[in-house]
């Protein structure tokens, strides 16, 4: 069993509440129920509102005082609409010129730092591929693979030293003026997902609730909507 809040493992009995046996969390000191019901009868209208306002910038304790739904629930709806989108969606064409970058972010603790690596076509909005990972090459790896496939004209970067080790001599153009597009896609991010605003009190408690809540809002700034959960 793992505290919803901080992930431990650390967990006492601490009572019942309305018959079904209560928890503690020895670290954090969060208190839940066992075998808490995620879906109390709530509405596709209440579920869409919900994930709506999630990928409009409101974190799930704000959305939880709006509309007077447990944050818990609104995370898991989050993760069960999340796992089955996909990572991003295929471009029309291929894209002729890639630009790449990492945003930094951080989970659990402002300690443990974590990147998002982005594709983007330099001509059409959207992301259209990325890894959540450390700043190393092993994690830019997984990236390339999908990007590759493009066999672009030549790639955008801001220098990053794991870049040259990919992407061919004479490929890469190293130049933050030409990184627009892509810098416009981590802007978007951060302002239409609270736990990736540089200033807030979200943020994300493991790296599986930021992957569901990326795949979610990239589907929403695709088709402006968002997937009811069942």
């Amino acid at each position: 069993m793992q505290c919803p809040e901080c992930q431990s493992t650390h967990i006492r009995k601490n009572g019942k509440k309305k018959g079904k046996q209560n928890h503690i969390c020895v670290d954090c000191g969060r208190q839940f129920i066992d075998h808490y019901d995620p879906s109390p009868g709530y509405s596709e209208q209440v579920k869409r509102e919900c994930l709506l306002m999630y990928t409009n910038g409101m974190g799930s304790r704000a959305i939880e005082r709006v509309k007077g739904v447990h944050q818990t629930t609104i995370i898991h709806w989050v993760k069960q609409v999340g796992q089955n989108l996909p990572d991003a969606y295929a471009p029309d064409q291929s894209p002729q010129v890639g630009e790449l970058d990492e945003l930094e972010t951080f989970v659990g603790s402002k300690k443990n730092r974590i990147w998002i690596w982005s594709a983007v076509d330099h001509f059409t909005t959207g992301i259209l591929g990325w890894v959540l990972g450390d700043h190393s090459a092993e994690t830019f790896e997984l990236l390339w693979r999908v990007v590759e496939q493009w066999q672009c004209y030549f790639y955008v970067t801001d220098g990053w030293k794991v870049y040259p080790g990919f992407i061919p001599d004479g490929d890469q153009i190293v130049c933050k003026t030409y990184m627009t597009r892509v810098e416009s896609e981590n802007t978007r991010l951060r302002h239409y997902l609270a736990r990736l605003h540089r200033k807030t009190l979200c943020y994300s408690k493991s790296e599986e609730r930021l992957r569901h809540s990326i795949r979610l809002l990239l589907h929403y700034l695709k088709f402006w909507d968002v997937p009811t959960p069942a």
